[in-house]
């Protein structure tokens, strides 16, 4: 694995750096890719931050935002680009068109299933957030953190690590918030944001999937699934999303909940949670060319809702009956 120290001397060494995370973006990926984005720019580099959905109007808290533009359509030569939280290449999406062929590569990420496919490689799966990996990045080179910086990357601990609850939080974890609390991170106000502040359209969505919530295997597994139709009727966007399988998932008796979205030409977007770690829910999406962490993974599988639907649950059924 590259270190950090060779990683901070192949960017200094270079002067145009795009940096870039995961289509369908959360705050570790928004947050990580703003805050590196600011370190790089406070050396006096000529850095262009991308996502597929540019900086959606969810995450427009985060101070920086707006340096997260959306992939120009013909590809940029750059010196060096950096892949923040993004276990597999593709997931950079449309991204990927935007790189020249033979543009040098880092893969700095947290998950599990990372494909180690930068030219240099930093994964940490013990590290439950790639935010976390960039605190303890800018500790060790040296490069101080100004506010903002810390704000995002306080923002990515916190929601992937859902509010220090989740498995993987240590005290790496606590030690890394603590100083980017020193370093100026309004906590009540930025959980406020974070937490507090959920467009109506969001709840709309959240009691369609109550009322719609299913169980199966002997309802050790929650699912909520989303049509095309109702994104129609409710007006959601893809971010209104993030975070609804937690509330399945926090149903006493549920181990593990599936959320079901459809999507165009014919595929459908898995999200899987388990609630014990006996139950691998990366192992079963890796079946469908998927990935991410043991108890919260994903994958984007070819199918119809009711056709994708029953094949995974098989898989995931059999994951619960035959846990260690």
């Amino acid at each position: 694995m590259t270190t950090f120290e060779t990683i901070a001397e192949t960017l200094r060494n270079a002067e145009t750096i795009g940096v870039a995370s995961h289509l369908r973006p959360d705050a570790d990926a928004l947050g990580s890719t703003i805050a590196f984005t600011l370190w790089l720019q406070s050396l006096g580099k000529t850095v262009h931050a991308f996502n597929e959905e540019g900086s959606t109007g969810k995450f427009h808290y985060l101070p920086g935002h707006e340096v997260v533009a959306l992939p120009p359509a013909t590809p940029k030569k750059f010196d060096v680009f950096v892949a923040l939280d993004t276990s597999v290449k593709n997931r950079l999406g449309t991204v990927l068109d935007a790189i020249a062929p033979g543009t040098p590569l880092i893969n700095i990420d947290h998950h599990v299933s990372n494909e180690n496919y930068g030219d240099q490689n930093f994964i940490d799966p013990t590290a439950p957030a790639t935010g976390q990996i960039l605190v303890e990045f800018f500790q060790k080179i040296g490069a101080p953190i100004t506010r903002d910086m810390a704000t995002n990357l306080f923002a990515a601990i916190s929601t992937d690590t859902g509010s220090f609850q989740y498995a993987g939080t240590n005290e790496r974890t606590f030690a890394a918030a603590s100083h980017l609390i020193a370093c100026g991170v309004d906590v009540p106000g930025l959980s406020r944001a974070m937490y507090d502040s959920q467009p109506r359209r969001r709840f709309n969505l959240l009691r369609h999937a109550l009322n719609t919530a299913e169980f199966h295997s002997d309802d050790r597994i929650a699912t909520f699934s989303l049509p095309l139709d109702v994104v129609e009727e409710l007006q959601v966007l893809p971010e209104d999303n993030e975070g609804i399988i937690d509330h399945l998932r926090s149903i006493e008796g549920v181990e593990a909940a599936v959320f079901f979205e459809e999507l165009p030409e014919n595929k459908v977007r898995v999200s899987a949670r388990s609630k014990i770690p006996a139950i691998d829910v990366c192992k079963v999406c890796k079946q469908f060319k998927g990935g991410g962490h043991p108890m919260a993974s994903g994958a984007r599988v070819p199918g119809s809702l009711q056709q994708v639907k029953h094949v995974f649950l098989k898989a995931l059924d059999h994951e619960i009956r035959n846990r260690n």
